[in-house]
């Protein structure tokens, strides 16, 4: 099995979004390159990026 993290992106931040909608977000991390660097040292070779602002 090959289990890809995912960050979402809005405004900038790492957010996950309540039942899918934009404007009722929790925000997880101001640094998304910080975030990243974290599931690289935790061993993930992939990392699902989505820009919500797209």
């Amino acid at each position: 099995m090959l289990i890809i993290p995912a960050i979402d992106l809005k405004d900038g931040q790492c957010v996950r979004l309540r039942q899918g909608l934009m404007d009722d977000s929790t925000v997880f991390s101001d640094d998304p390159v910080a975030m990243a660097k974290r599931w690289v040292a935790a061993g993930c070779r992939r990392l699902h990026l989505v820009d919500l602002n797209g």
